[in-house]
């Protein structure tokens, strides 16, 4: 997990659970008047699936980590604010947490600009890739993306 000082507390590809209070905790900060947060879940369908979609298995680049770093940094840029943000690699069931952002500012437009710049970053920027498996067996490949 690359975790920092600076603008950006975490930015992590984790197997691991996702933990939303980690990334608040992490942002923290009194001078801070809005909290912005994202929870990317699995959810049990796709348009294009012909079935139900029981999981995704979302595997990464080893360089993913890095590259959440520098995607998050960018996201905050100017503003000021403080960004916690983790993708997890792994199978994943439906109700899985697959990305947490959690984004602090001064006011609430840096926050939600910040939290929202950064999931579209992450969605086609960030070399993670999703496997989707449905009910009947069937598995796809679904490319570069969160």
């Amino acid at each position: 997990m690359t975790v920092s000082t600076d603008a950006v507390r975490i930015a992590a590809i984790s197997a691991e659970p996702l933990d939303l209070d980690a990334h608040l905790r992490a942002v923290d900060d009194s001078r801070m008047g809005a909290v912005s947060t994202f929870v990317g879940r699995v959810r049990d369908h796709d348009p294009d699936a012909a079935t139900a979609v029981v999981g995704l298995e979302y595997s990464a680049h080893p360089d993913a980590e890095a590259t959440l770093a520098r995607l998050a940094s960018a996201a905050v840029g100017a503003t000021g604010a403080l960004v916690a943000v983790s993708h997890r690699v792994g199978t994943l069931q439906v109700g899985d947490a697959a990305v947490v952002i959690a984004v602090t500012s001064a006011h609430r437009a840096e926050a939600f600009e910040v939290c929202r710049t950064l999931i579209e970053s992450i969605k086609t920027d960030l070399p993670v890739w999703k496997r989707q498996l449905e009910s009947d067996g069937t598995a796809t490949w679904l490319g570069l993306g969160g």
